[in-house]
């Protein structure tokens, strides 16, 4: 099972797919509240939903026996903490980048909450788009690596009509309010320590400004937590490597899983 990152679709992982092989059978849902799937009826998203999600789609497509799972960014996130929260649910775990969060501390909670309380407030909304090629110039000035063709394709699979005579991306703009609760190592790692499937962690060679902390000590030590993990870098390619360089992203997933 294919998982996405925030702020994106399952159609995401098309090109990642394309390269692999075609007698896999890949299942890549949209997460709450993007693409395909309803918007929850809650002020924001909470972490642990993605959780609960997971859980019970495993149950319904995939109800006994361990699955391989592929995420990406958020996605990724995810896939590792249930495979330490479920452990004889995953069989293997391919993390594309999901890295984290920087590490907080307690002083920091009183301006999350006042943050959150803001947001729920003001509200989030997302501009709309007057046709399909300025959904590609977002894309493309999001990540300058992105082919053109993948541009497109994305391009119309990002978005939908908003009733308007425009175009929105298919998200829910509550998205963007911040949780109240801090990131939590601690927490993060004692579920890492948990995992027992075999685990491949693949970065891209070019951090961007939000990954900048994986090259810190406090992050390696944190990766001490994965008893059973390989490394991976992907050269050529940012956050969105799997759009970057899907053959290779594509060469190392068959490599692991085939093994």
């Amino acid at each position: 099972m294919a998982l996405h990152g925030w702020m994106d679709v399952s159609a995401s992982f098309q090109f990642l797919v394309d390269e692999l092989p075609p007698t896999w059978r890949v299942l890549a849902p949209d997460w709450r509240g993007y693409g395909d799937s309803s918007r929850t009826s809650a002020d924001c998203y909470w972490f642990p939903d993605y959780l609960a999600d997971l859980d019970q789609l495993l149950d319904a497509l995939v109800p006994s026996g361990g699955v391989d799972l592929i995420g990406h960014s958020m996605g990724g996130n995810v896939a590792t903490l249930y495979a330490g929260v479920r452990p004889q649910r995953v069989r293997r775990l391919v993390n594309l980048d999901g890295a984290g969060l920087p590490a907080t501390t307690p002083e920091r909670a009183p301006r999350q909450y006042a943050r959150w309380l803001d947001d729920l407030k003001s509200g989030k909304r997302l501009r709309s788009y007057g046709n399909h090629e300025e959904v590609v110039q977002l894309l493309c000035g999001a990540n300058p690596r992105l082919r053109p063709d993948f541009a497109a394709f994305l391009a119309q699979h990002w978005s939908e009509p908003d009733g308007d005579g425009r175009l929105r991306l298919r998200a829910d703009p509550a998205h963007k309010i911040g949780n109240p609760t801090l990131y939590r190592v601690e927490e993060v790692i004692a579920i890492w320590r948990e995992i027992v499937a075999p685990v491949l962690w693949v970065t891209p060679d070019q951090l961007d400004r939000w990954h900048e902390f994986t090259a810190t000590a406090e992050y390696r030590s944190r990766l001490e937590a994965l008893s059973s993990v390989e490394f991976a870098t992907v050269t050529g390619a940012g956050h969105m490597l799997h759009h970057d360089q899907p053959r290779a992203v594509a060469a190392l997933i068959k490599e692991f899983l085939e093994r």
